[in-house]
């Protein structure tokens, strides 16, 4: 009998190690190496059967290489679209990741559900049956998405020649195993052998695959770090589920933008898309209320108009409190300090709270000015006009800086029924006129005469 080999990997990294040791050589983190068992089978390929011998692949000079623009499959899902970068690429493996409960799998069998192409679902955690329940709710006639319960590689390849499917969506890589890794299911060799397994048949059938990825306690992706190496597109969905919004980020695209940004609703019957995420984002009460401001930011090529909340109280205990929600707490250290330095307001004894409303989390420099009106507005107790909203980087001088495609922000801001934007006195617009009023300002002295003078 054969003995067993085995090997440590490090969690964190997926680095190989001949003996367990304290520390990975690698990533240099702590007790994170385990013992799996590393012995294969002679022979591994998707394919149920022996696949034919293929020609050595030789180098080819780039100018001789044939390149037609692939078409993209269309998802009849319009924020996916956009965060992939206008569809699923032929051939391409993407990974979606988020906490349990957050929604992965409603997205993505609400996907296959509208789906124009034969799609197969592949799901290792729900039966048959709790699958169906839940598309009934989704969508009570699918047309051509296939269910298959299997956890098992070689049974899904199996399953995949026969039925020859044009989509195919995995739930979840961590159920996955395959026989050739003696290791059990969702353990670092058996995700990195399966993701192997699935990055061949996509490559050699061109059937673009989706994966769902559980994540770790502190938000990483669970598994190794090479699994993300190795996919395409990472994609994590974001949210609070105490809030109904979710956020769709793109943390690597081969294919497309990362900083495009796609916002759904959690209903009843699934997950609705935000078309104009703008009108969620800012709160509809018509009261004048101190601490308040609206901020013209960009996600991608998408303008967003939200909210920024600021609490500034006496400090009740001997050191005063910093806290941010949505927002860089390091940045809002160096705006106090700039407005303590340059502008004389002394805010050092007192508790400062910042909150960006809608649960979503941003760190465009663009908003700075709009951070810097709601805190002053809370500490004079004088409500900031709700019509006013903010487009600015603020400096260490205390100098207001233009931001990048400043003429989009005003166009959203002018969309929304806003009167006046306040920009910097550097920003460069084009000669058209628009209906909304553009104020500009070189100094916070100059904002703060202009909102509280």
């Amino acid at each position: 009998m054969a003995k067993t080999k085995t090997t440590f990997y490090c969690q964190n990294c997926g680095a190989q190690h001949s003996k367990w040791q304290g520390q990975c050589s690698s990533c240099k983190q702590w007790n994170t190496l385990v013992e799996e068992v590393i012995q294969k089978k002679d022979t591994k390929d998707w394919k149920t059967e022996k696949s034919p011998v293929k020609r050595t692949p030789k180098p080819t000079l780039i100018n001789d290489i044939q390149y037609e623009q692939e078409t993209r499959l269309n998802t009849n899902n319009n924020e996916l679209n956009r965060v992939l970068g206008g569809g699923l690429v032929p051939g391409s493996l993407t990974l979606l990741g988020g906490e349990p409960g957050i929604g992965k799998s409603t997205l993505l069998l609400q996907i296959s559900l509208h789906l124009n192409y034969k799609t197969l679902y592949v799901s290792g955690e729900e039966s048959q049956q709790q699958i169906k329940m839940r598309a009934e709710r989704i969508n009570p006639t699918p047309a051509n998405c296939y269910i298959l319960t299997e956890t098992k590689t070689q049974q899904i390849f199996r399953q995949i020649e026969k039925l020859e499917p044009e989509i195919v969506i995995i739930d979840s890589i961590q159920t996955l195993h395959s026989d050739f890794i003696e290791s059990a299911p969702g353990s670092i060799s058996q995700i990195r052998e399966c993701t192997s397994e699935l990055i061949k048949f996509a490559k050699e059938t061109h059937v673009p695959v989706l994966l769902i990825g559980h994540i770790t306690k502190e938000g990483s992706i669970a598994g190794p770090k090479i699994l993300e190496h190795m996919v395409d597109t990472v994609l994590q969905f974001e949210g609070d589920r105490n809030h109904v919004y979710r956020i769709l980020r793109a943390h690597k695209n081969r294919f497309g933008s990362t900083h495009e940004l796609g916002i759904y609703e959690m209903q009843g019957e699934g997950l609705r898309e935000v078309t104009n995420p703008s009108e969620i984002l800012i709160s509809k009460n018509d009261q004048d209320l101190s601490g308040t401001a609206i901020a013209s930011t960009l996600e991608g090529m998408r303008p967003l108009m939200i909210e920024i909340q600021a609490l500034v109280s006496t400090a009740v205990y001997g050191t005063p409190q910093r806290s941010t929600t949505g927002y860089n707490a390091k940045r809002l250290n160096m705006i106090l300090a700039v407005l303590e330095k340059r502008a004389g307001f002394r805010l050092g004894a007192k508790d400062v709270f910042l909150n960006i409303t809608g649960g979503i989390s941003v760190d465009d420099p663009a908003i700075d000015l709009a951070v810097v009106a709601a805190i002053l507005s809370s500490n004079e107790d004088i409500a900031v006009e709700r019509d006013i909203c903010f487009a600015a980087e603020v400096g260490l001088a205390g100098e207001i800086r233009p931001v990048p495609k400043a003429e989009q922000r005003i166009l959203e801001a002018e969309k929304l029924g806003f009167a006046t934007i306040l920009v910097s006195k550097q920003t460069k617009l084009p000669q058209k006129k628009f209906n909304i009023t553009i104020q500009k300002a070189s100094r916070i002295e100059e904002v703060v005469e202009y909102l509280f003078g």
